[in-house]
Order: structure tokens, then C-alpha cells, then sequence
């Protein structure tokens, strides 16, 4: 079934950029921790399974918990396993296979193949050197690499830009949230270490584009759950600086759009029929997750605000209420931080303008 002289390979970075397709064995438990981008999670082994033979390992050593292995392994759990090994071999025939180490998982999997008439190679090293791989190419770039951070107040497009711009990183959207209060996206977070994996593995594909800077979004040290790599966050403190600008109606429209009418329509597939209710407690749930920023008073007005503001999209189709809403955090809340934090990095902003004023000083500068 295939080339049975195609080698097993050692980890590199040409693997990674190939978008190569990877058969991860490991078992799921320790696919959710971190994986490898794109990777397929094809267990030989199930969490309770690796459990146990952990445990045999540790009280009696490795024979013992190979011995355990081939008990567990029943004649229909392998013929289930060799199915799903086989059918990902037939989808893509240019794959690799790995396990953590490249080691006893890893060999098994394929002497089972092998067996069965399939030769499938394997990586080297297993998940640990592709990670080590991905580690050493994003150390290698926040070395080398220059960076410009986009900062601009909330609602002003940074997202947007990035996406506009080739030479960017999209920290917030490989972390799947939006940076604040407001900013879940309805969808898991990745784990922590597949973001790595993958800003890392995004890192790497703009070599393409030379040695031109590559355009970061200003971030806290959180996005969501996701930790910046405390390494990133320094240097993107030490960085120029572009500060992109909007008008307010723009900057109000532009939230009412991702935010409240985004959950709208999230929840509109929860509860078709009626989903105010459950707009009216997720704007109210955010709200008080800043009470204490906002101050008392003015989150109070702003909660007794939300009632009125769904109320008026539910009948009439009107965004006043919410347009005030997000009017009021903007100039009250959103804009003093933002401007208290820009202005402590007031020597390092290289340019101000609009959306395309930036993008048209970028490229210029990718010219110069």
C-alpha cells in the first residue's frame, strides 16, 4: 500500500512548513495538552489505558507494562485501531506518524502496520522534537526579527488591519478571543500550548516576506486565558509603535457588529425563538466583570441601561440603546486606559493615522 522505501524522517522545520499531515498516537488526554498544528489524534492507546500501563511502569518497569499492553490490546480493540491507522495512511499517503518520544508507541503502531501490509514511517523524536523544532524557530525569529505593534483604541479595526496586512501575526486570533471583557468568541480557547505551536509555526511562514517587520496587535499579557510568551511581551514593549485612529460612530458600529450582534446571533441558534433573555445576561455577565474599573455608580446605570437596549432590538430592530451602551464604556472606560497606556510609550510611536493611511505607510516603508 506504500513506498516501503520511504524512510522514517527526523523532525525539521521543512516538515512543519510543508504542512505535512501527522498521525499523533499519543493518547487524547495528552493531544489536548499540545499538539502539533494540523495534527490528527489517532490513539493506540485510550486515557485509561495509558493510565494503567503508566502505573505498571512505575511499580514493576517496562516489561511489565509492555506485558500489560498486549493484555489490553484485545484482538477487537487492535482490528479497531489498525482501521482507523489504516483509513488516515490512505488519506494521506505523504504522512508521518509520531508519539512523544518516537519511541515504544510510535514502533508499535507501525510494526502493527506493517502487518497488516501498510508501511507508514514514523518521525524521529516523536512530538518532543517537532515542539523542540518549533521552540528553536520562534527563538531564532524574536531574535532576529523586528516588530511593529498596531495599537489603536477599542473598536478602531486593529483586528482588521492585521488581517490586511502579509506581514502580521493574528496573537488574538489563533487564541480565539478578542482581548477583553467582550472579547469571547463562542468557541474553545485553544490550549495554551498548541497557541505556541502555532504562532510559532505562523512565525516561521512569513520568512517568505524577507526581513520586513512583522505587524503585532498591542496585547496585555492575557489574551482570554492564553499567556503571551513573556519573551514576545517584552519585545513588543520595546517596539515601535503605530497608533491607528477611528471615529467614534465607526468605532460604536464596528462593536455593536462584533459584539452584541455576534452573540445575537450565537444565541439565536441556542434558543430560537427567544434569545433576548439570553443577550440581555451576557451583556449584563461582562458588564460586571469590569464593575470595578467602571465604578459603582456608572455600572449601575449602564446594567439598568441593558433591559431598555434589548427590549428595543427585540421589538423594533433598534441599536440605540446598545450604541449608547458602547458609546458610554468607550469614552468612560476604554479610551482613559488606552490613552494612559499610550501615553507612557508616547516616544515610540512611528505613525498615527487611519486604517489605510497605515497600511499605505507600511507598505512604503517595506520600499524604503
Amino acid at each position: 500500500m506504500r513506498d516501503p522505501h520511504r524512510d522514517d524522517i527526523d523532525a525539521s522545520l521543512d516538515l512543519l512548513l510543508d504542512q505535512t499531515p501527522f498521525m499523533d498516537v499519543r493518547a487524547p488526554v495528552e493531544f489536548e495538552h499540545g499538539a502539533i498544528p494540523g495534527a490528527v489524534n489517532v490513539p493506540i492507546l485510550d486515557d485509561d489505558q495509558r493510565a494503567a500501563i503508566g502505573t505498571r511502569y512505575k511499580e514493576a518497569g517496562q516489561d511489565a507494562a509492555i506485558e500489560l499492553g498486549l493484555e489490553l490490546a484485545t484482538p477487537d480493540i487492535r482490528a479497531e485501531r489498525l482501521d482507523a491507522w489504516a483509513t488516515f495512511a490512505r488519506q494521506h499517503p505523504n504522512g508521518y506518524l509520531y508519539c512523544f518520544r518516537g519511541g515504544l508507541r510510535s514502533n508499535t503502531t507501525q510494526a502493527w502496520l506493517r502487518e497488516a501490509g501498510i508501511h507508514y514511517p514514523l518521525v524521529r523524536g516523536g512530538y518532543k522534537a517537532l515542539r523542540r523544532v518549533l521552540i528553536d524557530a520562534f527563538e531564532e525569529r524574536l531574535a532576529t526579527r523586528s516588530l511593529q505593534v498596531l495599537a489603536g483604541p477599542t473598536g478602531s479595526g486593529k483586528t482588521e488591519v492585521i488581517h490586511d496586512w502579509p506581514v502580521s501575526l493574528d496573537l488574538e486570533g489563533r487564541a480565539g478571543h478578542r482581548g477583553s471583557a467582550f472579547g469571547a468568541t463562542f468557541v474553545p480557547q485553544p490550549a495554551q500550548i498548541d497557541w505556541e505551536n502555532q504562532i510559532s509555526l505562523d512565525w516561521a511562514r512569513l520568512d517568505v516576506h524577507g526581513d520586513a517587520p512583522v505587524l503585532v496587535e498591542d496585547e496585555a499579557h492575557l489574551i482570554g486565558r492564553i499567556h503571551l510568551i513573556p519573551e514576545l511581551h517584552q519585545r513588543m514593549q520595546e517596539s515601535p509603535v503605530i497608533a491607528l485612529e477611528a471615529p467614534m460612530q465607526e468605532r460604536v458600529d464596528r462593536l455593536l457588529d462584533d459584539y452584541v450582534n455576534h452573540a445575537l446571533q450565537h444565541f439565536s441558534q441556542q434558543a430560537p425563538d427567544n434569545p433576548w433573555p439570553l443577550l440581555g445576561d451576557y451583556v449584563s455577565q461582562n458588564l460586571r466583570r469590569i464593575r470595578k474599573r467602571l465604578g459603582g455608580l456608572r455600572h449601575e446605570q449602564l446594567q439598568q441601561a441593558v433591559p431598555e437596549a434589548v427590549d428595543a432590538m427585540a421589538r423594533q430592530r433598534d441599536p440605540g440603546g446598545f450604541n449608547r451602551i458602547i458609546e458610554t464604556l468607550l469614552t468612560d472606560y476604554y479610551d482613559p486606559m488606552y490613552q494612559y497606556q499610550l501615553s507612557g510609550r508616547a516616544d515610540q510611536v512611528v505613525f498615527r493615522g487611519d486604517a489605510r493611511a497605515v497600511l499605505d505607510w507600511l507598505e512604503h516603508q517595506r520600499h524604503v
